[in-house]
């Protein structure tokens, strides 16, 4: 998900491995699954390459020190793919992942407030052994909903009320509508990259359980159910496509509870409307990135 000052999407889908072909099953952790591992997927101790693909949540804006270019895509040294890459230590490692990605920015270029960053998916190609992709919040468009549905009233829904008016709920088509461009980029990764592991990395819980925390978060307890089960639904769609196209799946939401931004600053880890800590608005800060970090590395570990 975004932030209008250059923060990116939420976002995070993982495609791993899984032993003897390309069988799909749950792994213990949740609601995560472990990918299909082709043929010459190896990685780590100096071997394979790593490639990672994705919007802000993947990004991870404000948490570290600037990572790479352009300076636009606000990517930190300290995101999870820097975090993954440190345990597995592939012989080669590529993070390309950009604030404000959509899959639009999968296949063509991203002009950024600071730069231009060039189509994610040239960094996957055949040498390539792990790729990890989070995407698809911007698409939706859920971050950028958070100024219109700030209310005085701790019982408004004006978000709500506005994107499920005449009986159609607009996220949730949005939602519908990101699927199969999420389907055709696992599609062209795997082509371009056949003997890689696919990890879809699922976003974190953001907004707890309950009412939500208003006035902190200035949302009405229907708008935070709302947005929650929206929320919801996009990771459900991504863990979808992922078992759809050979891919594994990290389930960030379920290990995230009781980490969302109502949470205390020392446990939370996804900041508020004001971050108390590194981060941009709404979008995960260092405790965050390592929680995910450890989702994916023990899917592929």
């Amino acid at each position: 998900m975004a932030n209008k000052g250059g923060g990116g999407c939420l976002v995070l889908l993982v495609i791993v491995a899984a032993i003897g072909g390309y069988a799909y099953y749950r792994s213990h952790q949740g609601g995560s699954a472990e990918p299909p591992a082709p043929p010459g997927s190896t990685i780590g101790g100096g071997s394979g390459r790593y490639v990672a693909l994705g919007d802000s949540y993947t990004s991870a804006p404000r948490t570290g020190k600037q990572a790479g270019g352009p300076a636009g895509c606000a990517r930190s040294d300290n995101n999870y793919p820097h975090l993954v890459a440190a345990e597995l230590k592939p012989a080669e490692f590529a993070d390309v992942s950009c604030s404000g990605a959509t899959t639009a920015n999968l296949t063509g270029s991203q002009k950024t407030k600071d730069g231009t960053n060039p189509p994610q998916l040239d960094a996957v190609n055949d040498k390539t052994t792990l790729v990890t992709i989070g995407i698809g919040g911007n698409d939706v468009g859920l971050i950028g909903l958070a100024g219109t549905c700030a209310t005085a009233n701790p019982n408004g829904a004006p978000c709500r009320d506005r994107l499920t008016g005449g009986g159609k709920d607009e996220l949730a088509a949005k939602i519908d509508a990101t699927a199969g461009k999420v389907s055709s980029t696992l599609k062209k990764i795997h082509q371009k990259a056949p003997k890689a592991r696919v990890v879809v990395v699922g976003y974190p819980t953001v907004l707890p359980d309950g009412d939500g925390c208003w006035p902190v978060l200035p949302f009405g307890a229907p708008d935070v159910a709302y947005l929650r089960d929206e929320l919801g639904k996009l990771n459900d769609m991504l863990a979808a496509q992922a078992k759809a196209n050979n891919a594994g799946f990290a389930d960030t939401a379920r290990p995230g509870k009781g980490h969302d931004l109502c949470t205390d600053s020392d446990e939370r880890w996804v900041e508020g409307l004001i971050p108390t800590s590194a981060a941009a608005p709404l979008h995960p800060n260092a405790k965050g990135e390592r929680g995910m970090a450890d989702v994916v590395a023990k899917l592929l570990t």
